[in-house]
């Protein structure tokens, strides 16, 4: 056996002895997701803690980062590894983390040693829950047009202003925020500080979205203090991380176009409305046609995300590629809601029954709508892989 080899058998074991029963069942709600932080209550959901303590301790929250900022220190190939065999056992992510899939890796990029030492393994036990603070009511898809400014105020800032769409705002505990350092320059005026959203001066307002939740927030700063040691990389350089974060960003988002492990909801949803033929195939042929289609296309994606993700931890990925994967990504999770409401007939567009989960399937088809818009819109993705990748002209 080769040392992979040896890996994945020993890992396969380890997963089987440590990962729950529970925490091998599909996701069905929000309380299903452990997002850590400080608010965290490990005895609402004891499979999830002990999950998640157990993932932790090897590191294998963040299985690729260095043991010194709570990784496990794996390679590339290990850490595919590990994430195929907690596939092929429908094992759960045991940390959803903003933290994880986007202030650590510029973190690990740009950050200090003092700053990865203080947050890094915070994140990585989930001690610590994140949100991030980009986009402003007058500078959406103009990120760098944003206006929140940040007054020197000797050994801190002075942050004032205002960001929209917050995701998870309301129930996080720290913030990576854009704030603007200087007039002189639009890019380069730009600089990114963290601070705790218990800093008085910070307050926020949910955002009612059409599926009827409010993960959105509006996120009002108002006279807060951020010390100048919570800047990460140098004043008015902002802008490199928050490129170098929207990258990592968009490589998260477009993991919605991937199916999960085990059970197929389309497929299920599907034979429940219209049953099987004599040959046992959906009883609608149009049906099948389109979820055929469908899968061929998510086979396709989820090729070419391996593909990208080896190259990315090689260092060999364009630097569009992630605006590519976020747009087909986003696309394809829309297009199999689509198809989940058609599948499921009148009954998908049951609201609020018992049976429906509270109208689970036709909430979650309309928060797809937002896909096209957070991280960066469609329209957007589509201009930096034409001009990035297929070096159009510009207009």
């Amino acid at each position: 056996m080769t040392d992979l080899d040896t890996f994945r058998s020993e890992t396969r074991a380890w997963l089987a002895a440590n990962c729950p029963p529970e925490m091998r069942e599909p996701v069905r709600a929000d309380t299903d997701i452990c997002w850590g932080g400080r608010r965290y209550d490990p005895a609402a959901n004891p499979p999830q803690a002990r999950w998640l303590k157990a993932m932790a301790e090897r590191g294998w929250t963040v299985p690729d980062w260095p043991k010194e900022y709570g990784g496990g220190g794996l390679s590339p190939a290990e850490t595919k590894v590990l994430r195929e065999e907690m596939a092929a056992i429908s094992a759960r992510n045991p940390l959803n983390s903003f933290g994880i899939s986007m202030l650590g890796p510029a973190l690990l990029k740009y950050g200090t040693e003092a700053q990865k030492l203080e947050h890094l393994p915070k994140i990585a036990r989930g001690g610590i829950r994140w949100c991030q603070g980009y986009s402003e009511p007058n500078a959406g898809s103009d990120l760098a047009g944003l206006a929140a400014s940040a007054e020197d105020a000797g050994d801190h800032y002075v942050v004032n202003g205002q960001k929209v769409w917050t995701s998870y705002a309301d129930k996080a505990d720290w913030i990576f925020c854009l704030v603007r350092t200087s007039k002189e320059s639009k890019q380069g005026g730009i600089s990114f500080v963290l601070f705790d959203m218990d800093s008085p001066g910070v307050s926020t307002k949910p955002i009612l979205l059409i599926s009827g939740y409010s993960p959105f927030c509006e996120t009002f700063m108002d006279g807060v203090k951020v010390p100048k040691a919570n800047r990460v990389h140098d004043e008015n350089k902002g802008w490199d991380v928050a490129k170098y974060l929207l990258g990592h960003e968009r490589e998260m988002i477009s993991g919605m176009g991937l199916a999960s492990g085990g059970r197929n909801p389309l497929v299920e949803g599907a034979i429940a409305t219209v049953g099987l033929d004599h040959d046992g195939r959906l009883a609608d042929p149009l049906l099948r046609a389109q979820i055929a289609s469908f899968e061929v296309r998510a086979k396709a994606f989820a090729a070419m995300s391996e593909r990208f993700i080896d190259e990315l931890k090689a260092g060999r990925a364009h630097p569009a590629q992630p605006s590519m994967m976020k747009y087909v990504g986003t696309e394809l999770n829309k297009a199999r809601h689509e198809l989940m409401m058609a599948a499921g007939g009148s009954d998908a567009l049951e609201w609020e029954s018992e049976r429906s989960r509270g109208g689970a399937g036709a909430r979650a088809w309309l928060r797809t709508k937002a896909n096209s818009i957070e991280g960066g819109t469609s329209e957007i993705q589509l201009n930096i892989v034409a001009k990035r990748i297929l070096e159009l002209p510009g207009a």
